[in-house]
């Protein structure tokens, strides 16, 4: 499977409360399901949070061609 480059720029969410109205991140997947999955635990790694903190990007995921 190939991989590819998806970039993410928008809030971080955890529960109902915003943790960053604007984060930046990116990482190479073979799908936008496993880049959405990358980019949350990024973040988590970053910010120092428990593997198991519920967090949600709800912004869109965008492929880089």
């Amino acid at each position: 499977m190939d991989t590819h480059l998806y970039t993410y720029e928008g809030p971080v969410r955890s529960f109902e409360d915003i943790r960053a109205n604007r984060w930046k991140g990116e990482t190479y997947a073979v799908s936008e399901g496993k880049a959405r999955v990358n980019l949350i635990y990024q973040y988590k790694r970053k910010h120092g949070l428990d593997m198991n903190t519920k967090i949600t990007l709800p912004g869109k995921i965008k492929l880089v061609k």
